[in-house]
């Protein structure tokens, strides 16, 4: 299933200087240009752990594993027009391509989850990916956790301080 994340995701994984797990973890991420927007005003207003994202995306580097992509057809852009007003466009964007696509969001925004499974869309986020790279043994949950405790340190309202209770037992 491809997946295409919203800002809130990107900025979690940056700021810990971990986007590199995103990679490991889906292979290619999709951002909305919305949301590529979003980082490029983020960079402006002086978010340096976004510098040197436009070298990890297509189509600005041939090999870039963070493809680019927008709204394709009318019923997406209709679908875009319906959502509500409080969703930021990156939010709304990432909603509408992964329902008509059949595609995961990923997103940290309560609003953007709660009309996600409104639609019917399964939604995960920051915390998702954490115990996922857990789960697949790309990381121990001891590293996942000092992950975790660093974005929660950087202003993410994580919905949990510890990953052990969310973890699948064998």
């Amino acid at each position: 299933m491809s997946v295409i994340a919203n800002t809130t995701v990107i900025s979690n994984f940056a700021s810990i200087n971990q986007l590199d797990l995103l990679r490991r973890l889906f292979g290619a991420l999709y951002i909305s240009t919305e949301v590529y927007e979003e980082v490029r005003i983020g960079l402006e207003e002086g978010y340096q752990f976004y510098a040197g994202i436009d070298q990890m995306i297509y189509p600005f580097v041939h090999d870039g594993w963070i493809r680019l992509t927008s709204m394709a057809d009318q019923a997406e852009i209709a679908l875009y027009g319906e959502l509500p007003f409080r969703l930021h466009r990156g939010e709304a964007s990432c909603l509408v391509i992964a329902r008509h696509r059949g595609w995961m969001p990923l997103t940290d925004d309560r609003a953007a989850r709660d009309e996600g499974n409104r639609l019917g869309i399964m939604v995960s986020g920051s915390v998702g990916c954490l115990v996922l790279a857990v789960e697949r043994g790309l990381s121990g949950l001891e590293q996942a956790n000092i992950w975790l405790g660093e974005m929660i340190r950087l202003g993410y309202h994580s919905p949990v301080n510890d990953l052990t209770s969310l973890l699948k037992r064998s």
